[in-house]
């Protein structure tokens, strides 16, 4: 081959796209603000866009999919999709020790769920390494995990003998050390156990229940957040992630942190106050129109007094299921970021 063709060979091959690369990607409740603002469009818009091509995604949800939420990490590591994401808590059957992301009542705004959160990233990974094979990408919040009640409730006390369904385990741990009954249904299926008395009161998101219509069956809203901010992980597959080349790394990690996961959280903070504004008409809605929901001013006495059942007795119990090693390594992360301490024996 003579010197001028070889060089134009080669500029030719310099020049064209490297192979590009599938992810199939199944992201958290289609429905709900988080996907629709912030997920749907960082994967199918964003992130091939930044790729130039080089990234194609196929994205689905686990409802649309019909998965069982504690199946999304499961199936991740098992490879059935590349990409996954849902709420954490959603997993802490096969790993307790992940409920440390999410504690209630030690996180009051977004700046302080943030600074949890990124306490436990370090934590949050090695548990995605060796119980889901995965490498995490992002964690991105729910706004805080507010009460909806269909009975009439006027402070913390209130909830005491009613049946409540948690967000999560340590959020039912938490209740019925408050004196109420902890009572898991699903998301989908709390409208319907509000209106026929399964349950008194359900733990979501404000914006979550405001999308969901749970003010069509609810009458009083306690705005404590009693399900911490329900931390949504997302993860890919670990040996997907290991047979992408390092500038793909690099390229998915540092889009998903500046176009989705800071995103989604410099719009938490303001997303409660106008959720609450939609739920009880109390201020300005963006979302729609505004509901007449009752609301239930949370007074310092309230927040004493769970934090310290929180303390004294809630996290003793995650301690004591998780074991000493994460219960250490824990107050010398997260719980240092919040001023919590868990006594381990």
């Amino acid at each position: 081959m003579k010197p001028t063709r070889a060089l134009a060979a080669a500029a030719a091959l310099a020049a064209a796209p490297a192979i590009a690369e599938d992810l199939s990607v199944v992201g958290s409740w289609s429905s709900l603000p988080l996907h629709k603002q912030f997920e749907a469009p960082f994967w199918s818009e964003k992130l091939p866009a930044a790729s130039g091509g080089g990234i194609n995604v196929a994205l689905t949800t686990h409802n649309q999919m019909n998965l069982g939420v504690g199946d999304v990490f499961r199936l991740l590591g098992d490879g059935v999709y590349d990409v996954g994401m849902t709420v954490a808590d959603y997993a802490v059957a096969d790993a307790p020790e992940l409920e440390g992301l999410d504690v209630p009542l030690v996180a009051l705004s977004a700046d302080e769920a943030r600074a949890m959160v990124d306490a436990a990233r370090p934590m949050v990974s090695d548990i995605f390494r060796d119980r889901f094979n995965s490498h995490v990408l992002a964690i991105a919040p729910y706004p805080p995990q507010v009460v909806f009640c269909n009975a009439e409730v006027s402070n913390l006390d209130g909830l005491k003998g009613l049946k409540v369904r948690a967000s999560g385990r340590m959020t039912a741990k938490f209740l019925e050390a408050l004196g109420a009954e902890g009572v898991n249904v699903s998301f989908a299926e709390v409208p319907g156990a509000l209106q026929k008395g399964v349950v008194d009161c359900a733990v979501t998101g404000a914006g979550s229940g405001y999308n969901a219509g749970w003010w069509e069956v609810s009458t009083h809203l306690l705005a404590i957040p009693l399900g911490g901010w329900d931390s949504v992980v997302t993860a890919i597959n670990m040996d997907k992630w290991i047979s992408l080349s390092a500038e793909t790394q690099e390229l998915i990690q540092s889009q998903i942190k500046a176009e989705f996961e800071a995103p989604a959280w410099a719009a938490a903070q303001d997303a409660l106050v106008n959720d609450i504004a939609c739920l009880t008409g109390n201020g300005a809605c963006p979302a729609g129109d505004a509901r007449s929901m009752t609301l239930v001013e949370v007074s310092e006495e309230d927040f004493s007094r769970a934090r310290e059942i929180l303390v004294s007795e809630v996290l003793l119990e995650w301690a004591d299921r998780a074991g000493p090693e994460w219960a250490e390594r824990w107050n010398a992360s997260v719980g240092k970021t919040v001023g919590v301490n868990v006594a381990v024996e």
